[in-house]
């Protein structure tokens, strides 16, 4: 893939990796699209029901997870670099059961900047960067949110 690729094929390769990862096929996560700097991961509910027909938090917590990954990786590929992307480390926070589909909100946080992170990742083929996801809940506050860092390696 290269700059000049629509987006809607870059988000047509990234369903491509989730799918092939069997966990993820399981939780049926689908990319729902890429708009203002969010990234949308969606899963139904059925195939991520715990034994309180909620949300299970595993689920939630790895749909927030790839979110970010997904978000990482987009930006790399429309800017023309080939990279593997890693989580480093996150912190979630399960603020409120989840009784609808899963929808994961991926972006940078708000001390995150993507021409940086970008710059480094040419000039020193790795770089990393703060990403927020959340789960919407009621009332427009989130009933789970993921604080990451992921990291990304230049391919050889």
């Amino acid at each position: 893939m290269s700059e000049t690729d629509s987006p809607s094929q870059h988000l047509a390769v990234l369903q491509q990796v989730l799918e092939r990862m069997p966990p993820v096929a399981a939780m049926q996560i689908q990319v729902a699209g890429y708009a203002d700097g969010v990234l949308t991961l969606r899963a139904p509910l059925a195939a991520n029901v715990n034994d309180k027909g909620n949300a299970f938090g595993g689920s939630l917590s790895s749909a927030l997870t790839l979110s970010g990954w997904a978000l990482v990786t987009l930006r790399l590929r429309q800017a023309g670099f080939d990279a593997d992307v890693y989580v480093a480390d996150s912190h979630v926070r399960y603020l409120a059961p989840v009784y609808q589909d899963l929808q994961a909100q991926a972006q940078a946080a708000d001390e995150a900047d993507w021409a940086t992170f970008l710059a480094t990742f040419a000039q020193r083929g790795k770089a990393r960067i703060e990403v927020v996801a959340r789960q919407p809940g009621e009332a427009g506050k989130p009933a789970a949110e993921l604080s990451g860092r992921f990291v990304a390696f230049a391919r050889r």
